[in-house]
């Protein structure tokens, strides 16, 4: 009980400053992630390459990014949390403004590719921090707080990139979000409270693949890994094919108009805070389907052909998603008993693989059967996930 109360609880000087940390390194992370998004049909048409190729600058960086939380997850239970994480997002941002500079197709992919493993230092070892340095009563808020910051992030990456892009070029877009990362990074540095509660691990490559077995004979973690991987690879879709449907006829918005439908990312903002503070009054199986269901009540939303239907059904969505992975994630951290930030990589690994390989399937689907056929992609997965969520909630992952 003693050490308990020795951890961060909301309403204190500490909680301030660690949430103004994470908020600005969830910034800085999605910004420099999803920048692209807004950009896929530029790249089509400048590189001539097909939606499903272009969408590759987005999915090549998730699928590393996925694969390489692995890693710098299990590096982090022997070298720490916070020079991992400040490390992560100092090498993302340049690697950005280097992409800016691209010349050709193949090297923006390869400078994608890279920023798929530098940017892998933070999501995972931020649960994992929060998992540990925060009271539990207040777990839910903190990490509700930093998926907000990853909310307000993704927005404003995708926001900036279409606006610049329209002004200038989307090299001035891309190298304009590289240097908010420079600064989003010292911010963090300078920041976020040093581990208090972190216990170091030896570097026992055995002990290390116990702990990963562990993991995966957890019935409850599985439940939840599946959602991540459902749920992502549904939000990505709808958002990675949501341009190409809105600039052509009948809609014919401009990339600044597509890039500014991003703003929706703020209702994300607030449902995951708020959701994930409820989570924790009223339970996270009782409140986790709930927002499964809404998300795939905004999917089918969006197959109406008027546009203010298909901006409330993205409203819908992202309010649901957020919601959802906020109360999962903040789930993976209390129900892992040891080796924290490896529970969170592999949530994360499934998490950025539903978005990297089903946010390119759409592409396919796209091609050939147009937006019915990304809603129908999108409606298998959430409904699998409901499935999920409702077993969830006869047996708790707790």
């Amino acid at each position: 009980m003693q050490e308990e109360k020795k951890r961060l609880e909301s309403g204190t000087p500490a909680f301030r400053r660690l949430n103004l940390a994470l908020f600005a390194a969830g910034f800085a992370t999605f910004a420099i992630l999803y920048c692209v998004q807004p950009l896929l049909p530029i790249f089509s048409q400048e590189f001539h390459v097909s939606p499903a190729a272009s969408s590759l600058s987005l999915s090549l960086t998730t699928g590393l990014l996925a694969v390489a939380m692995l890693v710098t997850g299990t590096l982090s239970e022997v070298w720490g949390r916070k020079p991992i994480m400040v490390a992560s997002l100092l090498s993302s941002a340049v690697l950005t403004i280097l992409s800016a500079a691209a010349p050709n197709w193949p090297v923006l992919l390869v400078a994608r590719v890279l920023m798929g493993v530098t940017l892998s230092g933070l999501p995972a070892v931020a649960m994992a921090y929060v998992s540990e340095e925060v009271h539990p009563k207040s777990i839910g808020l903190a990490m509700g707080l930093f998926i907000g910051g990853n909310a307000i992030g993704g927005m404003a990456g995708r926001l900036v990139t279409g606006a610049l892009t329209d002004l200038g070029s989307w090299r001035l877009a891309v190298g304009t979000i590289g240097v908010l990362g420079l600064i989003a990074a010292i911010l963090a540095w300078r920041s976020l409270p040093n581990s208090v509660h972190f216990i170091p691990r030896r570097a026992h490559p055995a002990e290390l693949a116990r702990s990963f077995a562990d993991h995966l004979r957890d019935r409850g973690l599985l439940a939840l890994y599946a959602e991540a991987f459902l749920l992502m690879g549904a939000f990505v879709t709808l958002y990675n094919y949501l341009g190409y449907r809105l600039i052509e006829p009948p809609y014919g918005l401009s990339h600044t108009a597509i890039g500014a439908i991003f703003v929706i990312y703020l209702i994300g903002t607030v449902s995951s805070t708020w959701v994930g503070d409820l989570a924790g009054r009223l339970g996270r199986p009782r409140v986790f389907w709930i927002m499964v269901a809404v998300t795939l009540v905004g999917a089918l939303l969006t197959l109406f052909d008027p546009l203010v239907l298909i901006l409330a059904g993205m409203v819908v969505v992202t309010f649901g998603f957020f919601a959802a992975h906020s109360v999962a994630s903040s789930w993976v951290g209390h129900r892992a008993r040891t080796a924290k930030a490896q529970a969170s990589a592999l949530y994360l690994f499934c998490y950025y693989l539903g978005s990297s390989a089903i946010g390119t399937l759409g592409g396919v689907f796209w091609a050939r059967s147009g937006w019915w056929g990304v809603v129908a992609l999108v409606t298998v997965l959430l409904s699998g996930a409901l499935l999920v969520g409702l077993k969830l909630a006869v047996r708790p992952a707790d």
